[in-house]
């Protein structure tokens, strides 16, 4: 995850000259693409080997807080989009449990769980092939890993990737030490003792194990593995900010633990001429490089393999093609709405909501039907009948975006919006006042986060924005 700092950063990559030959590469993507615009996969790995396979000694896993997982899970999944010109970066997440097809066969799982799959399917079969050198049985499965995990990536966005870069818990470990640390921000103190992230609120400098426990945490999180994601792009802009800093890149002695962590723990593909990215990337500014996440349609969908992050991977592939073409998000008309039913339904104590809702759906053109109360629910949602999902998700747009979930038990163009008390969209807000007996407890009812979108404001490497 942190090797995203290289290839953002065209001064750092200029170091990397006296590292020829001894980084670990892969024959996982093919060149650059024909159109000059370069689509890089970057992968962080829960892992606790290093990048040529061989375990961790058991005082760096205690130092890692990595814990007894041997699952080859990828925590971090980044497709960071530069165009032609070298202009700009963007960097779009994909949540690590999203919910995918993958090809050749694997069927259709959690993203997180791709290289995994394919590398202990060809480890079995190159062992009934006879195959017993362990060094072999470790390059050859992996390559397997990297191969179906770039397939399914490029499956769900409809993206060629032109490099791949991955990085371990101990190379993200590393690095975060030998750049003296990153600045972060917390709205609210945490105390997680999965992941070990235990911070105050406010700003402060972490690596080592603390930027692993920061980048991991989704318990305790009020949109667990979403909040993760803004985690994880904050923390990697903040990273970008230190590598080119002046004084990181002056400093010989981080620089050789620079070189130390990279040459240790990443894995590149073999095609890569970096230096000469480096060149190219030079002038890019830290304001330049923003951080989004795929479009999300339920973060809690329910699957054989437990909840996972549903999405449509149409919609995936066009918003990412929209921004990478510097075009707005398609916005839906409202005469696609024109068949649509909307009914709005309050399940909260709060008197009159629907009916505020209603009058704002009302003024965004969304023809609205049944109004009325239905029994409590924890959250709030959007939920559409079988082909309605674009219409539903321009209703959901107009309520500060909240989650749509498809429902088969509605018919085909019907649309339901559901308000629970976690809801603090338009018309909530005229509902309560310092005064009223019904106002939420907000240590009861803490506020709604948003799921599909992590954050209101794109995060940039420019700044340091406070986050959950």
């Amino acid at each position: 995850m942190s090797l995203t700092v290289f290839l953002i950063s065209g001064y750092a990559w200029l170091i990397l000259n006296d590292l020829d030959g001894r980084l670990n590469t892969s024959d996982v993507t093919a060149n650059a693409g024909a159109d000059g615009s370069m689509d890089i996969l970057l992968v962080g790995k829960d892992s606790r080997t290093d990048a040529n396979g061989n375990p961790l000694p058991e005082d760096v896993l205690r130092r890692l807080r990595a814990g007894d997982n041997e699952a080859e899970l990828t925590d971090t999944l980044i497709l960071l989009h530069i165009p032609r010109d070298r202009s700009r970066a963007v960097a779009y997440s994909i949540p690590r449990d999203t919910y995918v097809s993958m090809p050749d066969g694997y069927g259709k799982h959690k993203i997180n769980s791709a290289f995994g799959r394919a590398k202990a399917q060809t480890a079995e079969e190159l062992r009934a092939e006879g195959v017993s050198d362990s060094a072999e049985l470790e390059r050859r499965s992996a390559e397997s890993g990297r191969e179906l995990l770039v397939d399914t990536v490029t499956e769900l966005t409809g993206v060629g990737i032109d490099h791949y870069a991955e990085v371990n818990l101990l190379g993200f470990y590393r690095l975060t030490k030998a750049v003296g640390g990153v600045e972060v921000c917390l709205k609210d103190a945490v105390d997680d003792p999965y992941s070990g992230a235990d911070f105050p609120a406010g700003r402060q400098t972490i690596s080592g194990g603390d930027a692993l426990a920061f980048v991991r945490q989704r318990h305790g999180l009020p949109r667990g593995d979403l909040d993760r994601v803004v985690r994880q792009q904050a923390f990697i802009a903040g990273l970008a900010r230190s590598m080119l800093s002046s004084g990181t890149l002056s400093n010989p002695a981080r620089l050789e633990r620079l070189f130390s962590s990279i040459e240790r723990s990443v894995v590149l593909d073999a095609g890569w001429d970096v230096l000469e990215f480096a060149q190219q990337m030079h002038d890019l500014a830290g304001g330049n490089i923003t951080f989004d996440t795929i479009p999300v349609q339920d973060p809690a969908y329910d699957t054989p393999d437990g909840l996972a992050v549903k999405v449509d991977p149409d919609e995936v592939g066009d918003t990412i093609q929209r921004v990478n073409d510097g075009r707005p998000p398609q916005p839906v008309p409202p005469r696609q709405l024109a068949a649509t039913t909307v009914d709005v339904r309050n399940t909260t104590t709060v008197s009159g909501l629907a009916g505020r809702v209603r009058d704002d759906l009302a003024e965004a053109a969304v023809p609205v039907g049944d109004v009325g109360n239905a029994a409590e629910r924890d959250r709030s949602r959007v939920t559409y009948g079988p082909g309605t999902g674009t219409s539903a998700r321009y209703v959901a747009d107009q309520l500060d975006d909240l989650p749509v979930v498809e429902d088969d038990e509605l018919d085909p163009d019907e649309i339901r919006v559901l308000l629970a008390a976690d809801y603090d969209g338009p018309g909530a807000k005229r509902s309560l006042t310092a005064s009223d007996p019904l106002a939420l407890n907000p240590e009861t009812h803490p506020p709604r986060a948003n799921p599909s979108t992590p954050s209101d404001d794109a995060i940039t490497a420019e700044d340091v924005p406070c986050i959950n």
